[in-house]
């Protein structure tokens, strides 16, 4: 048996050591789950502010004149019509539909985009840009390891980076981003995030990422931003109903099972996948994702059977599944037949040999302002 690397580690190991977290090992990084409470962490993002590091992620530049149309190709996303410094949810699939990843694109420049790929993925994603691009003259390039990335989420968040930056927040929309100068630190600035509050991302190079998690830790005094870890970036996610590549969204299943296929924009022209995505739209999938509220305390989990209650035969799988902070209830998202997908509709998950009755309601369980 081959020894395993060690995980790696992100220019931030060790603020998050000294901050006393408990350190887990996520798509190869030495990532923090938790500082000190995931649900104070989780309850700083919905009311306060939490902060994030996600240097974890991948960070992939498309440059040239066909940028733009290699990633009308490889991904499918209308990506020719992204405006300059806007940025667009999109997927790269398989040639059978299958979803590989689910990205961000940033358009920074006249012919330069910037692709962010989950951390476990981001060598397939690059190796397939790679591919795909081939024929185009654009040059694709990993640039991970030249990219740090910290994350400030939650309703107090654009109050503390006003403080730290000159740049126009007022006018930054969401799913848009600029180079602006934070803490004296050049970086370039998104309003994007991954738990449902307002928020900002900051991309910035690997030396800088200490000085800015810090100078964004005293802005806002002691408590805020609260340092938030992977666990509560989890049940944030789960409440507002966002997938999580290898639960909700996997090779398996195409964008159109997920209930996303809005983002598969078929009038670009040719990409990769597009035969077999259209006619899995047309045919219709036979199963759908779906969110399920629990009616007791026990909640589902991931991989759980969902079955239905009369008969107890099992019809569908739980992708996701955690007690609610915010709603005080455990929810969870699940794959189930389409017929049976209607809100209120009534289930039931096997929770470790008891079913557990559950109801069927639409996504996201958390809305911001609702």
């Amino acid at each position: 048996m081959q020894p395993q690397d060690p995980p790696k580690q992100t220019p931030l190991h060790a603020v998050h050591v000294a901050l006393g977290a408990n350190m887990t090992d996520f798509a190869g990084f030495s990532m923090p789950l938790r500082y000190t409470s995931e649900l104070a962490e989780h309850h700083a993002v919905r009311q306060g502010a939490g902060l994030f590091d996600l240097s974890h992620m991948g960070e992939i530049v498309l440059t040239g004149p066909q940028a733009a149309a290699a990633l009308d190709y490889a991904l499918v996303g209308n990506i020719g019509k992204l405006g300059h410094h806007r940025a667009r949810y999109t997927m790269i699939c398989a040639p059978d539909g299958g979803v590989l990843d689910d990205l961000i694109v940033y358009r920074t420049g006249e012919q330069e985009y910037l692709v962010v790929a989950n951390a476990a993925n981001t060598d397939v994603v690059a190796a397939e840009l790679s591919a795909r691009a081939s024929g185009f003259d654009t040059e694709v390039t990993d640039a991970s390891a030249d990219h740090a990335l910290l994350a400030v989420q939650g309703p107090a968040a654009a109050g503390l980076l006003a403080t730290l930056t000159d740049a126009d927040l007022d006018n930054l929309k969401y799913y848009a981003c600029l180079p602006a100068r934070v803490a004296g630190h050049e970086v370039l600035l998104a309003r994007t995030g991954y738990t449902g509050e307002d928020g900002f991302e900051l991309f910035c190079a690997p030396a800088a990422a200490e000085s800015l998690w810090q100078a964004l830790r005293a802005a806002g005094g002691p408590q805020v931003p609260l340092p938030a870890g992977l666990a509560s970036r989890d049940s944030l996610r789960l409440e507002a109903g966002m997938p999580l590549y290898g639960h909700e969204l996997t090779r398996a299943r195409t964008p159109f099972e997920a209930g996303l296929g809005r983002v598969v924009k078929f009038d670009k022209g040719d990409f990769v996948g597009r035969g077999a995505l259209l006619a899995r739209k047309e045919a219709g999938p036979t199963e759908t994702l779906v969110g399920l509220v629990a009616r007791g305390r026990r909640a589902p989990r991931a991989g759980y059977p969902v079955v239905d209650p009369a008969s107890g035969t099992p019809i569908g799988t739980v992708t996701s599944g955690a007690p609610s902070p915010t709603l005080g209830q455990p929810v969870a998202m699940a794959y189930v037949p389409v017929d049976r997908s209607a809100p209120v509709t009534e289930l039931a998950v096997d929770v470790r040999g008891r079913q557990e009755p559950v109801d069927v309601v639409e996504l996201p369980f958390y809305r911001r302002g609702a």
